[in-house]
């Protein structure tokens, strides 16, 4: 039940009334018409643009056709008043049996409330995290992973047909210097002194990947050159690691639908084909590249390389994808893999990247679109950093020294939930503060108790309900006289229900799921205003004394509160909690 939606087709089929009446010209475009709550609650329920969008294709003023407009509304029973402003905007009220009704709604449809057809089966690839198989995932990383879940939750929710979807880029040099780091440990687990050269991993992480090593192949490899074991080490330290990454991920509530490898496209001719398919659409020539910025001319040695020229499809430079010495560059196998996944049928590519791979952006689009012509669009989100305090003290991370601070580490002092909540708790392109103090607190200030807290109250109120006999089923409550939730603060909680399934469509339009827990806090925020009012307004408590039928009226909207915010955190991946302590 999509209030505005509903009202925005009722504005479209008096548009059209007007139309057959001659009032309005034949063959307007109604794409931008919208209806959505107003900038101020003061003006009204809900506003229309319909007359500032078609004043100039019809020729005509705003605000005339916003008065006519008007008047067409006002015959709908829903529609108690109908006002012009400004230029022509038009302000909306409805009667108040609407909201009211909307209570009903939600308790009628449950988790399934606010659930929409927008995405109408398109087959998305949501691919994120992506690590490199080189440690354990830290708290970067972390923010990707849940950012990236719940995006797949969010389109999931709004009728997409999504794949969740990780690249292990194991096929690049980091991983051989992985297979040293781990056969230095394999070494060491061997009674050996060992050395941790410059450009190998030195975290402890790798002690019992050594060790797993050793129990393997035994004292096989002791003193052996790398021919001997570079290769086998490669893959074993791969798969720990991987191990590794999966257990990681699982703790935060992650499952992927697929992992892909990149040295599956070696070997195989997928590269080739991709670079074949962009040759085949003229995109691919012998060149030599302008030096790049800052480079001073004597610092810059130009060659002949294998070029894509990703310009024509709005980069800024053509990009190399084979060097002068024949092998692939590291874009060339990214082509390839996008490529699989455009040939895997997938009507749409979605990328979450850590923030340092803004200069990828505009090349993977490019790549994209030449390889889907312009069919598939790639939508590429970068996830700022997450600057960690405790103590007042930032944590220093560094991976190459092995003091980094884990995902694991994080979901440990602090738990999945709080973790997923707190990482959505600002847009994905703005930095984010993360203080293991304050995310624990127990006060309005900290987003996920006050929403978890408004979940816990409506359970409580549900108890007491229960203990006083009180019938307060979910069959129960939506068939309550929901005619006596009149007052502006109960109203105001109903209107904010109502907004969910437009909040939906808005987030999975623009991949936003950082809008599902602003959301959440602002309909707790509602709620919990309403709860306080009842401490000095006995009209307005959820258990009303000797009148149950009174009581299960005021608890229906309690109960509809509970609903929506357990169906947006399980959006987010976070559980509701019944009971704080």
């Amino acid at each position: 039940m999509n209030l505005f939606a509903d009202i925005r087709a009722l504005v479209i089929d008096c548009l059209d009334a007007m139309v057959a009446e001659g009032a309005l010209p034949a063959g307007l475009s109604y794409d931008n018409v919208t209806a959505e709550p107003p900038r101020d609650a003061a003006h009204g329920d809900m506003a229309t643009n319909a007359a500032m969008v078609l004043a100039k294709p019809a020729k005509a003023k705003p605000r005339d056709i916003a008065e006519a407009l008007a008047a067409k509304l006002m015959a709908d029973a829903r529609v108690i008043s109908a006002e012009v402003a400004g230029p022509g905007f038009l302000n909306l009220r409805l009667d108040p049996v609407i909201w009211q009704g909307l209570v009903a709604a939600v308790l009628e449809q449950g988790a399934d409330f606010g659930r929409s057809d927008l995405g109408a089966g398109l087959k998305v690839n949501v691919e994120y995290v992506s690590a490199n198989p080189t440690g354990p995932l830290h708290v970067g990383h972390t923010r990707g992973a849940v950012f990236g879940d719940a995006l797949a939750s969010l389109l999931d929710f709004a009728g997409y047909n999504v794949t969740r979807e990780y690249y292990i880029n194991d096929a690049g040099a980091q991983v051989d210097v992985l297979a040293r780091s781990v056969y230095l440990r394999y070494l060491e687990a061997h009674g050996q002194d060992v050395a941790f050269v410059d450009g190998t991993y030195p975290g402890d992480y790798l002690v019992p990947v050594g060790q797993a090593l050793k129990d393997k192949v035994g004292d096989a490899w002791v003193g052996q050159p790398e021919s001997v074991w570079l290769a086998e080490a490669r893959e074993f330290a791969t798969e720990q690691m991987m191990d590794l990454i999966r257990a990681d991920l699982k703790s935060l509530g992650v499952e992927m639908d697929l992992f892909y490898s990149e040295k599956s496209l070696y070997g195989t001719g997928q590269i080739e084909a991709a670079i074949g398919a962009l040759e085949a659409g003229g995109l691919i020539y012998e060149g030599v590249l302008e030096p790049p910025k800052g480079k001073k001319p004597d610092d810059w040695e130009p060659r002949e390389q294998t070029l894509f020229k990703s310009t024509e499809h709005g980069d800024d430079v053509d990009r190399p994808v084979k060097k002068s010495d024949g092998a692939w560059t590291y874009f060339a196998p990214d082509i390839a893999y996008h490529y699989n996944k455009v040939e895997r049928g997938f009507d749409q590519l979605i990328d979450i990247f850590g923030a340092d791979h803004g200069g990828y952006v505009k090349r993977m689009k490019a790549a994209v679109s030449a390889l889907s012509g312009g069919r598939v669009p790639l939508d590429i989100k970068l996830c700022q950093l997450v600057k960690l305090y405790k103590n007042g003290e930032p944590f220093k991370m560094s991976k190459r020294a092995g003091t980094f601070v884990t995902l694991r580490n994080v979901v440990d002092q602090v738990g999945p939930d709080v973790t997923r909540f707190v990482m959505l708790t600002r847009k994905n392109d703005a930095p984010l503060d993360f203080d293991f103090d304050k995310v624990l607190e127990q006060s309005k200030d900290n987003p996920v108790f006050y929403v978890q807290y408004a979940h816990a109250r409506v359970n409580s109120v549900l108890k007491k309900a229960k203990a006083a006999g009180i019938p307060v089923d979910d069959a129960t409550l939506k068939t309550a006289d929901l005619s006596v939730l009149d007052h502006d603060a109960e109203l105001a909680v109903a209107k904010k229900l109502a907004s969910f399934p437009r909040l939906i469509e808005t987030a999975a339009r623009t991949n936003e799921p950082h809008r599902v827990a602003f959301y959440l806090f602002e309909l707790a925020s509602e709620f919990h205003g309403l709860y306080h009012m009842g401490k000095n307004e006995e009209g307005l408590r959820s258990l009303q004394e000797s009148n149950i039928s009174l009581s299960q009226s005021k608890i229906a909207l309690a109960r509809s509160v509970s609903v929506v915010i357990s169906a947006g955190l399980a959006i987010l991946g976070v559980k509701p909690v019944d009971e704080m302590r």
